[in-house]
């Protein structure tokens, strides 16, 4: 599995063979088109980015133009993406996140996906969503439309109970926990 190890100033370092490989920042593999396994890669290095809830290492998976829809927002490019994401995460504490492949073909994947994450007076939500991915050619989604429902939930019915960061490989999946 390719994994980014660390970023520093316009490279992105990543891990093979047990050696750093400094890459442009303008290339992030798996690339199209896409495999079941390299979708499951994309899938799973998205899902660990946005666990770390940082907004700038998160932004470097998009195409510097890159179009979002969230839910009624509409977003253009890197600077709005890290803007979006500081504002989420300031309102949706302690985010754990599990996304899942539900389909893909060529430079595109959809993903289902749901988080858990509690507000400043800590009532609890588990949100679910879906989303549609669209890459170009270096890896960089370019295009990203995702529609996301909250269901209020107790703390109690919280499944994610990780420590913040990325989800553990031997936690269960969506599917594996009946989400």
């Amino acid at each position: 599995m390719i994994q980014p190890t660390h970023c520093e100033g316009e490279h992105i370092f990543i891990s093979m063979a047990g050696r750093n490989i400094r890459m442009a920042e303008e290339s992030r593999p798996p690339l199209p088109p896409f495999t079941y396994e390299t979708a499951v890669q994309k899938v799973r290095m998205a899902e660990d980015a946005w666990n770390s809830r940082d907004p700038t290492k998160v932004s470097l998976a998009y195409s510097v133009d890159s179009v979002w829809r969230n839910r009624s927002e509409f977003i253009n490019g890197r600077k709005e993406i890290v803007e979006f994401l500081q504002r989420k995460w300031a309102k949706e504490l302690d985010y754990h996140l599990i996304k899942e492949v539900w389909a893909f073909h060529d430079a595109r994947i959809a993903v289902r996906f749901a988080y858990e994450w509690h507000d400043d007076s800590e009532n609890w939500f588990r949100s679910y969503g879906n989303e549609n991915w669209e890459f170009d050619q270096q890896g960089l989604m370019r295009y990203r439309h995702a529609s996301i429902n909250d269901l209020p939930i107790t703390k109690d019915e919280r499944k994610y109970r990780w420590p913040l960061g990325r989800r553990p490989d031997d936690h269960p999946g969506l599917s594996d926990l009946g989400l």
